[in-house]
């Protein structure tokens, strides 16, 4: 079974877990306590359904999950350095995982993973034989250029419950937090 789906039974199991477990334990009532007050009410306006957080991992549980349908071939992570390293253009490992916002661990695995499939390749810098570039490779090119439009569907199925204007809004939002 793919990660995500795994991510996402583990996710589904969880908020069963959560919703039997609330109505086991029903919120406590209110008491002459001021502070015992506050504490109460904070937890009862604290709503776990309208948490951003938990609402930004539903929303990219949904989105993996699309993903993995349509795109089983790459992992996001790959089909991101991919998408990178095309429209950059060749970059160092640790450029590269800067501007795909991967940790230098994920992006060496990544890149490592892309090697071995014979879509990325290396070469030194003339001037400065430590620094290596990485770039595509023509069938790392081929690739994505046949991706690409799966990866606007994608894109499209993630956020088809939202009109145009709502989807700018997003991702306009979303730029303002990252």
């Amino acid at each position: 079974m793919h990660t995500n789906k795994l991510q996402f039974a583990s996710f589904t199991a969880n908020i069963v877990s959560v919703t039997t477990h609330s109505k086991l334990h029903p919120r406590p009532s209110l008491t002459g306590n001021p502070a015992q007050n506050k504490k109460t009410q904070d937890e009862a306006s604290y709503k776990l359904d309208d948490q951003v957080g938990f609402l930004l991992r539903r929303a990219q549980q949904r989105h993996l999950a699309i993903f993995s349908n349509l795109m089983s071939d790459f992992t996001p992570t790959q089909f991101a350095t991919m998408a990178k390293l095309h429209e950059a253009g060749p970059l160092s490992q640790n450029e590269l995982g800067r501007q795909a916002s991967m940790d230098a661990a994920t992006i060496k695995g990544v890149i490592d993973r892309l090697r071995k499939r014979g879509l990325i390749s290396t070469q030194r810098d003339n001037r400065d034989q430590r620094r290596i570039y990485l770039d595509l490779t023509p069938e790392g090119r081929n690739q994505y250029q046949q991706r690409v439009s799966v990866a606007a569907e994608i894109t499209a199925r993630t956020v088809s419950d939202l009109n145009d204007s709502e989807h700018d809004q997003l991702t306009n939002l979303l730029k303002k937090l990252v």
